[in-house]
């Protein structure tokens, strides 16, 4: 039997995709990349906006024809969107065989063999995950793999569907990412990205509690040679412990991904933020000290119900302001399932549209301003793909997978030492919008 699995959405989204690929490998399952060759077809979902949602179910329906073109007798849809949407999907989709939430991963073997009754949209509750296993997992990309840290949330942000898909934080043992860790080490890879919900969260919902630098420490320690990054940070969870633990090791990334959604004090109250601006300037200022040479990102949310134009221009100038390395836009995306539904004074599409423009124009100066201080300078660069031109691309500390510019390294005369995976030193030569070229030293 062969299975083709899509995973859609974030990297929590991915490291699940890897997970169930990794139990269909154990039950002596096929992994197919083809979908046109699969006998079942596993579609792993994100919902977390509309435009998500339209993604899903636009998928859904292109690899349903291989019911009709192909082998496919079995399609599976996973994730959030039946956890969002639930039984109705199943009315909704009638090309689709068997749903399954985000707490019935461990459902995924049963399901491709037809154990499993048709038609059904199982839905058990996404807490009951056992967060105490280490998970075996087939990395889609070995050399940059992702440690899921925590799952849910337990915070109320009034834009965010998360903790009715994912329930409340639950982090994971300390011990059980140490071990998953060291696989995925053993495995190739030479960065490991923290994620959750909250990363900076992590160990606060553990008996007895810890901080997130007592998983940084230990994990810094594994193997000097791998970076570890920190993504999904929360303003009002990143602790002293942390930041000093970004300071104290080499291979932890002067980066750190701190999600701010909006500086006006009225914006941040309706979103549930719990913070406000100067809680934010002292944070990155704090964070700027202790790590000088960090890399900071952020996101923020446009289009807010109840967001005026002062709102907006007080944004504009906070980002002019801190002067972020990497800022992702976002316009707020309305649910009738979200508590922001509720809210009054809903902003237009077409004004948060032009506030999303505004700020991805100020965004690019800064970027294309701040990435000037890399060049001359000789960085270590972590090999992703080759261009058909023969350049390489990777990324150097400052730069995350996916989210972020990249680094295009221009063809040596002899390509030794290059390679996907390899880490080569670079000297940067040209500094762009966002990506930065560079030559091998």
């Amino acid at each position: 039997m062969n299975v083709f699995l899509e995973s859609l959405g974030c990297a929590r989204n991915q490291v699940d995709s890897e997970t169930m690929l990794a139990r269909l490998r154990s039950a002596g399952v096929e992994i197919t990349d083809d979908p046109s060759t699969a006998d079942t077809i596993v579609v792993n979902t994100c919902a977390f906006i509309q435009a998500a949602t339209d993604e899903a179910i636009d998928t859904i329906l292109t690899l349903a024809r291989y019911k009709e073109t192909g082998r496919c007798r079995r399609l599976i849809v996973a994730g959030c969107l039946p956890e969002r949407y639930r039984e109705p999907i199943v009315e909704a989709l009638p090309e689709v065989d068997l749903f399954l939430g985000t707490g019935a991963y461990d459902r995924i073997v049963a399901a491709v063999r037809g154990g499993l009754a048709a038609g059904n949209c199982l839905l058990p509750d996404p807490e009951s995950v056992d967060a105490r296993l280490p998970a075996e997992r087939i990395p889609l990309a070995a050399h940059s793999a992702y440690l899921k840290v925590a799952e849910g949330c337990s915070r109320h942000c009034t834009y965010c569907i998360i903790p009715k898909l994912r329930g409340r934080q639950h982090s994971r043992p300390l011990a059980t990412l140490l071990e998953e860790a060291r696989g995925l080490i053993a495995g190739g890879a030479r960065e490991i990205t923290l994620v959750a919900q909250e990363s900076t969260a992590y160990g606060r919902d553990l008996a007895p509690p810890v901080d997130l630098a007592a998983l940084l420490h230990p994990l810094a320690e594994l193997d000097r040679s791998v970076w570890i990054r920190v993504m999904y940070g929360h303003p009002a969870s990143i602790s002293a412990e942390t930041i000093a633990a970004l300071a104290d090791h080499d291979n932890l990334c002067p980066y750190l991904d701190i999600p701010i959604q909006h500086a006006a004090a009225g914006v941040l109250k309706r979103m549930g933020r719990g913070y406000q601006e100067q809680d934010l300037l002292t944070l990155f200022d704090r964070v700027r000290r202790q790590v000088p040479d960090v890399a900071l990102r952020t996101t923020v949310l446009v289009g807010f119900p109840g967001e005026t134009d002062a709102d907006f221009q007080q944004l504009k100038a906070f980002v002019e302001r801190v002067g972020f390395d990497h800022l992702g836009v976002f316009a707020y995306s309305d649910g009738e399932d979200l508590p922001a539904h509720r809210l009054d004074h809903h902003v237009g599409r077409r004004v948060a549209q032009s506030r999303l423009d505004e700020l991805v124009a100020l965004q690019r100066d800064i970027s294309a301003r701040n990435l000037t201080r890399y060049l001359g300078r000789t960085l270590d660069v972590l090999i992703e793909t080759r261009e058909a031109d023969g350049y390489w691309t990777g990324r150097t500390l400052y730069q995350a997978p996916e989210v972020d510019g990249v680094t295009f390294v221009r063809p040596p005369p002899d390509a030794v030492g290059l390679a996907v995976g390899a880490r080569v030193p670079v000297r940067i030569v040209e500094a762009m919008d966002y990506d930065l070229t560079a030559e091998v030293s």
